[in-house]
């Protein structure tokens, strides 16, 4: 599955001192350069020991009908909803209904290697189970509704990808079966056990496990950039359940984030095994290392929709975005957001881009793969676009900024090209790989 509120109310004084920390305006023209620039739609938040400091929404929550993005405007989430569905376990733990070392085979034996499987394996991605998203025929079904019965069949079907707690591999698959077992635990759908436990003690009003999208109730459709925004087909909540099912907004998760670190879901010593992590992953919660400060928190995306939300503990700052439509990569926005906030230096991003001829274009075709790099990248020109495609994957626009330097923004790719000695540059985030032209 690929690849964030509503505040209470606050004095005017405590806006008026928050305000001065913040350089409100600085962050208002990054979002209002993303808006001007047909970059993204969606809305954020943050938030400062308990309070709403910060609020923007830019574009539209329904494009074809021109209905504005506002702070009520709810999202699907995707794998957010992994912390949420963590808590419950957690506090299914804390009520002594389970253990983090019951084996999976006591609930679904005909899961393979479930007798190895621990219910800790499962909420830290250790399991060894096949990350079922990623099946070959996954885009067939995923917008048919599936019995748990259908489900526990595709998954008894898939192989064991390693054996459990032998390293930690990212699979949608176990947080499905996390949500099977909160339901047979609570004797009821995980949508009234979300409610119960989690919702309703904290006054989460605009957050609730999703169906079909209805603008009606001010959800956001999603969207693709294709010359325009196109709508994007939706995956049955059926499908996904605690793995990504969630609907909520950028103040809401920053409520929940805040009251999960304020020992408000959980004890403290739930917590701290949450937050414990391998190779930055914990148990539905993820360590996000940005501006040399250690952050918690989870990202998620699904079907167009893409969203982050992260929590500073020792400062009790967090941060979320959601979006429905994006052309920029959501780390991105977050990195400009939080170092503006924090005072760091950042410069405002600019999307000019360089005319060049067919003939310059040209100059950069080629298959190019290094040893250890997982993909042979092709670079094609195409009616006077240049073009990249990584093989078995959709082909995408690069975007000159200089006359041997291109850009991806949706997924933060950044290539310069040396046709000299026949070498790219492949950038994206803090990864640099050297790759050759084959000649």
């Amino acid at each position: 599955m690929k690849t964030i509120i509503n505040s209470g109310i606050m004095l005017f004084l405590s806006i008026s001192l928050f305000a001065q920390d913040i350089n409100r305006k600085k962050i208002d023209s990054l979002f209002s350069i993303i808006d001007q620039n047909n970059k993204g739609m969606g809305s954020v938040s943050i938030f400062k020991n308990g309070k709403e400091t910060y609020h923007n929404s830019i574009g539209y929550a329904d494009y074809k009908n021109r209905k504005k993005a506002n702070v009520e405007t709810k999202y699907r989430i995707g794998s957010i909803s992994k912390t949420f569905t963590a808590a419950l376990v957690m506090q299914l733990i804390e009520e002594g209904k389970l253990q983090l070392d019951t084996k999976l085979s006591l609930f679904y034996p005909q899961i393979p290697n479930s007798d190895k499987i621990k219910i800790e394996d499962l909420l830290r991605h250790q399991s060894g189970l096949y990350n079922f998203t990623n099946s070959e025929d996954f885009e067939q079904w995923k917008g048919q509704k599936q019995s748990r019965e259908q489900l526990l069949k595709r998954f008894t079907q898939n192989p064991i990808v390693f054996e459990p707690g032998e390293k930690t591999q990212y699979s949608n698959t176990n947080y499905v079966l996390l949500s099977f077992i909160v339901e047979d635990i609570e004797k009821t759908e995980f949508a009234e056990v979300l409610i119960k436990k989690i919702l309703k003690p904290l006054h989460l009003e605009n957050t609730y496990f999703g169906s079909e999208l209805d603008p009606a109730k001010g959800e956001a459709l999603a969207y693709q950039q294709s010359g325009d925004w196109t709508p994007v087909e939706e995956t049955d909540m059926s499908i996904v359940l605690g793995a990504g099912g969630i609907i909520s907004t950028p103040s809401d998760l920053n409520k929940f984030y805040t009251a999960l670190f304020n020992g408000e879901i959980v004890k403290p010593e739930s917590l701290s095994k949450m937050i414990k992590t391998q190779e930055d992953v914990g148990m539905g919660i993820l360590k996000i290392p940005l501006l040399g400060r250690t952050f918690y928190g989870h990202t998620g995306g699904i079907d167009g929709f893409n969203s982050v939300v992260v929590f500073l503990p020792e400062e009790k700052t967090s941060i979320a975005f959601c979006s429905n439509a994006r052309d920029m990569a959501p780390a991105q926005i977050l990195e400009g957001v939080a170092s503006i906030y924090f005072g760091e230096e950042y410069d405002l991003p600019s999307f000019e881009s360089l005319e060049l001829t067919t003939a310059q274009l040209k100059q950069f075709e080629g298959k190019y793969s290094a040893e250890g790099f997982p993909l042979i990248l092709e670079i094609f020109e195409k009616d006077g676009q240049l073009m990249g495609q990584a093989e078995g994957q959709p082909s995408f626009p690069l975007e000159a900024y200089e006359t041997n330097k291109f850009k991806f923004e949706r997924l933060g790719l950044k290539l310069e090209f040396n046709t000299a000695e026949n070498i790219m540059i492949f950038r994206q985030g803090k990864n640099e790989h050297e790759l050759k032209r084959a000649l």
